[in-house]
């Protein structure tokens, strides 16, 4: 390893987007430090880099002392923290998205870290979930403590492995009717994984922006394609080759029965989340986008069916079996 490798800190670098995240940062060379609380789920990583270029680091998020132990010696720091739904009172939103994200930030200011980069979410500012106001706040309280940072809000984020149009592919399999919630009207604009972890590191490296351009700046990140909830069940069933009945659900009663899905171990859908729904999640024509990091958006027709074929009847080679036949 290179005495002058730069050395980035990911916190939430097991999830969906922070997995991509670290392959990215060491396909760059990157040392790449992921900081969790269980270590040894970090282990499928070391393999994107070179022996010793992917170091598990044991983390405790409510432990401040932890915290700044995992960001010592880090040039980078990127925040991948993000849940979707509150779970007792120890997964909350205010301790992931606002508490984390807060003393991250100071640990950082204190221990000289040159760059800081926090994933937040889309449309948060219009939206009167929790989730989007917790969001909000981890925001503002990061940028407080570390005014330098660059803040990234996706919008719904696709890619293998991702928890929105494989949840609703795999509900797909075994319901007759899928619920249209609010009559579908909500508008998405759906971001590849792969481009905002492009996003991440040109936030770090300034490849393509100037530092000066990118300090204590927003950027809102959204694919090329804006599409309504109906729309996007129409471009789910065109891929897997399944069509549903959609029942128009107004929010009110999507409320009542997310509710009773909360109290599963891993609802599919809570009422903070049907709330999210009143609000469309799509970039504003004035702020800063995927095209002001010199970033060209992935659409869904490149991606999705690399993934949602393995929906389709008979699996991802049905079709051919059904030729030879």
């Amino acid at each position: 390893m290179s005495k002058n490798q730069k050395i980035a800190t990911v916190f939430g670098g097991t999830g969906f987007v922070g997995t991509q995240v670290v392959r990215e940062l060491a396909s760059r060379g990157i040392i790449v430090k992921i900081a969790t609380r269980v270590p040894e789920r970090a282990y499928f990583l070391k393999p994107c880099g070179a022996v010793g270029q992917i170091v598990p680091y044991a983390c405790s998020y409510s432990d401040p002392k932890s915290i700044a132990a995992a960001v010592s010696g880090a040039d980078y720091v990127v925040n991948c923290v993000g849940i979707l739904y509150e779970k007792g009172k120890k997964r909350t939103f205010q301790k992931a998205h606002v508490d984390t994200p807060e003393v991250v930030a100071k640990a950082c200011k204190k221990a000289g870290v040159k760059r800081v980069v926090h994933i937040s979410a889309l449309g948060i500012e219009d939206c009167g979930s929790k989730y989007a106001k917790s969001k909000l706040a981890g925001e503002r309280a990061l940028l407080k403590a570390f005014p330098a940072a660059t803040i990234l809000r996706p919008s719904v984020i696709f890619g293998e492995g991702d928890k929105f149009f494989n949840m609703f592919a795999g509900l797909a399999e075994i319901l007759p009717m899928l619920p249209l919630i609010g009559g579908g009207k909500t508008k998405f604009q759906p971001v590849y994984v792969g481009d905002v972890a492009d996003a991440v590191v040109t936030a770090l490296e300034g490849s393509s922006v100037g530092y000066d351009d990118l300090q204590g700046q927003i950027y809102e990140l959204g694919g090329p394609d804006v599409v309504s909830f109906k729309e996007i069940y129409e471009i789910l069933f065109a891929q897997t080759g399944r069509t549903r009945m959609l029942i128009n659900l107004p929010f009110c009663i999507a409320k009542i029965e997310a509710a009773f899905m909360s109290l599963l171990p891993n609802p599919p859908l809570t009422p903070d989340q049907v709330e999210s729904l009143k609000s469309d999640v799509v970039v504003g024509a004035k702020a800063n986008c995927l095209d002001d990091l010199g970033l060209r958006a992935t659409s869904m027709d490149m991606i999705l069916p690399t993934y949602l074929a393995r929906y389709r009847p008979g699996g991802r080679f049905g079709d051919q079996r059904d030729q030879a036949a």
